[in-house]
C-alpha cells in the first residue's frame, strides 16, 4: 500500500479555485444525502462504490474530496493512495464546514 499525502484546504481557498475553475470537487457521500443537500458544482461519488481507477480527474485541475465533515473523504483518499495516487485534496470538515463559513448549497 502507498502513503500518500492527504492534503485538508479550508473552505475559502476551495470556493476560490472552484470560482476559477481549477478544481473539481467531487463528494463522496451516498446518493440520498447528495440529493439532500450539496455544495454547488460538486460530482457525486459515493464511498460506498469507490473505486479509484474511475475517479474523476479533469487535466490541470485540483480534485478536492468532501463529505459531511471529513471521515468519509480520508477513507476515500486512502483508497486513492492504495492505488498510487501519491496526494490528495480534502475540503477540511466538509460540508459541514463549508456551511459555516456561510458559502451556499443546494437541493
Amino acid at each position: 500500500m502507498s502513503k500518500g499525502k492527504l492534503i485538508e484546504i479550508d473552505a475559502q481557498t476551495v470556493r476560490d479555485w472552484l470560482e476559477r475553475e481549477e478544481a473539481v470537487l467531487v463528494d463522496v457521500r451516498e446518493a440520498e444525502e447528495y440529493a439532500e443537500e450539496r455544495i454547488p458544482g460538486t460530482l457525486p461519488f459515493p464511498l460506498s462504490g469507490f473505486d479509484p481507477d474511475n475517479f474523476p480527474n479533469e487535466a490541470g485541475k485540483k480534485t478536492v474530496l468532501t463529505c459531511f465533515i471529513g471521515h468519509r473523504s480520508s477513507e476515500a483518499a486512502a483508497q486513492l493512495f492504495a492505488a498510487g495516487y501519491d496526494e490528495a485534496f480534502q475540503l477540511d470538515g466538509g460540508l459541514f464546514a463549508w456551511k459555516e463559513a456561510g458559502f451556499p448549497t443546494e437541493a
